[in-house]
């Protein structure tokens, strides 16, 4: 009987907390990378309260390939090589993490 309670606390921690992960989520709302995958040498970035944003991109390594700030939505990537990439949106207090594509 004493390992069901056990059993039955961890799973009932488990799920408080990763539902307070998902509650304090900090993702940028109205987020959208277009066109993800590449192609041209430019990406679009807009967000729903289309303010200035800090941009990051990593490559697999975890290297940091760029850093700028962005006003606008348009982003000049044509000086990344052709790989993956991980790209991070900072936006007033919120930050957001999506995969990014350059062929």
């Amino acid at each position: 009987m004493k390992h069901l309670y056990l059993v039955l606390f961890f799973v009932f921690s488990t799920v408080v907390a990763f539902g307070q992960d998902a509650k304090n989520s900090s993702d940028i709302e109205g987020l959208k990378l277009y066109p993800n995958p590449v192609t041209s040498g430019k990406i679009y970035i807009s967000t729903k309260k289309n303010a200035p944003k800090k941009i990051l991109i990593f490559d697999v390594l975890g290297n940091k390939a760029l850093e700028t700030k962005l006003i606008g939505k348009e982003l000049n990537l044509s000086n990344l090589d052709a790989g993956v990439y991980v790209i991070r949106v900072f936006e007033k207090d919120k930050v957001a993490t999506r995969k990014l594509i350059i062929k």
